[in-house]
């Protein structure tokens, strides 16, 4: 149940953190035991409204429907539980609507290839950015903030608070769930994507998530050390798969596809530090990803955009249908990307570009002159990318 102190803390979360947020303030309205015929596309099926501030436990029943008309969010000590093979509607309301898992809450969206959890818009005509995705802020560390200190950062959306000293931090469990028609911006500084995750911890599981449909990335991972492992991004309109803050996790089998028709950035984006900040802890991102198919819509975009001094170790990857393959930037002087390559932090081993792919590689300003065959190893015919259609299957839609 929600306490009747839900402006106050309402107040208080969007004021914590070490970052400001010049987004506006968001009004909570407590209406989530509310019925109201969904407020949506189904007015037969009267709807459990679910919104605000949860200082207790809240578990869904799997006999009811419920519709997210607001941002819904979890706090310290708390958990959400969702049942297998349950789809929770949205209002299509923008950034407006989203749920949020705060520092110190859990989530236990549990389901299986069969049953999968899905999020999806209450709009009667589904599109991208119809709502604002789900947010998981944890206590992992993060490099927007002093290394070792007790500082945390601000979500984009909503000014939540996030980071710590808690590498292992665990905000529960997101397995086999598809997140779709979400994402939105308020501005260019301000997103919200599929799945956001902020300072997450590597006692987290992220399994088998699909991001369909949305409007800015599929997946953010702002710093922290979670490992997610069989992620497909279909349609994202901004970037795929996009990393800042100085993530240290794994990504292992990841799938991409832009379809022709759609809006589309890069497959990966991948930042070491915050560039609309600073870089307090003094390291970058460096993650580990393992085995990745990504297929383009044709054009003349990037499949890995590598840049703000990020390094990483990329193995079997199979890219398909770009302009432009792998492009490394020097945008950040005081951390040169090329510099992760000379020091054997930043490497792509046993790539395969397809006849589709119109330049395999391009170096943008680089302080050290590193080429194609400094930073892609090993052997193209040991390339297999995922098999997407062996884990993908059932769950997953295109």
């Amino acid at each position: 149940m929600k306490t009747n102190l839900f402006f106050l803390l309402a107040f208080a979360l969007i004021f914590m953190g070490c970052e400001s947020d010049d987004t506006s303030d968001i009004i909570i309205n407590d209406n989530s035991v509310t019925n109201n015929n969904g407020g949506g596309s189904n007015p037969s099926n009267d709807c459990i409204n679910l919104s605000g501030v949860y200082t207790s436990d809240l578990t869904l029943d799997a006999n009811n429907c419920y519709v997210v008309n607001g941002p819904l969010l979890m706090t310290e000590g708390t958990t959400l539980t969702i049942p297998a093979g349950m789809t929770i509607k949205v209002a299509p309301v923008g950034v407006n609507a989203y749920i949020a898992i705060l520092r110190g809450a859990t989530i236990i969206a549990d389901g299986n290839a069969a049953n999968p959890i899905v999020f999806t818009s209450n709009a009667a005509s589904p599109a991208s950015g119809n709502w604002g995705g789900v947010v998981i802020c944890g206590n992992a560390p993060i490099n927007s903030t002093a290394d070792g200190s007790t500082d945390t950062a601000t979500t984009e959306v909503g000014g939540l608070s996030y980071g710590g000293n808690t590498p292992n931090d665990n905000s529960g469990i997101i397995r086999y769930v598809r997140i779709e028609y979400a994402g939105g911006a308020i501005d260019g500084n301000a997103e919200l994507n599929g799945l956001s995750l902020y300072a997450v911890g590597s006692g987290t599981t992220i399994d088998y998530v699909q991001a369909y449909k949305g409007s800015d990335d599929g997946f953010e991972f702002f710093g922290g050390t979670v490992n997610a492992s069989h992620l497909s991004v279909v349609d994202a309109e901004d970037d795929s798969i996009d990393w800042t803050e100085g993530f240290m996790g794994t990504l292992t089998d990841i799938y991409v596809k832009q379809n022709a028709g759609s809006d589309h950035d890069s497959g990966f984006e991948m930042d070491g530090f915050n560039t609309d900040f600073s870089n307090e802890g003094g390291y970058v991102s460096q993650p580990t990803v393992t085995n990745v198919t990504v297929i383009g819509d044709g054009d003349s975009g990037r499949a890995f955009r590598l840049r703000a001094g990020t390094a990483g170790i990329f193995t079997n990857i199979m890219i398909d249908n770009f302009g432009r393959g792998v492009v490394l930037e020097d945008d950040q002087m005081d951390y040169p990307t090329s510099q992760n390559v000379v020091d054997g932090n930043l490497s792509m081993t046993d790539v395969f570009f397809s006849a589709n792919v119109t330049t395999a590689y391009t170096g943008s300003g680089l302080v050290n002159p590193v080429t194609q065959n400094d930073v892609i190893l090993g052997n193209a015919s040991n390339a297999t990318g995922t098999d997407y259609a062996t884990w993908g299957a059932g769950w997953t839609i295109e």
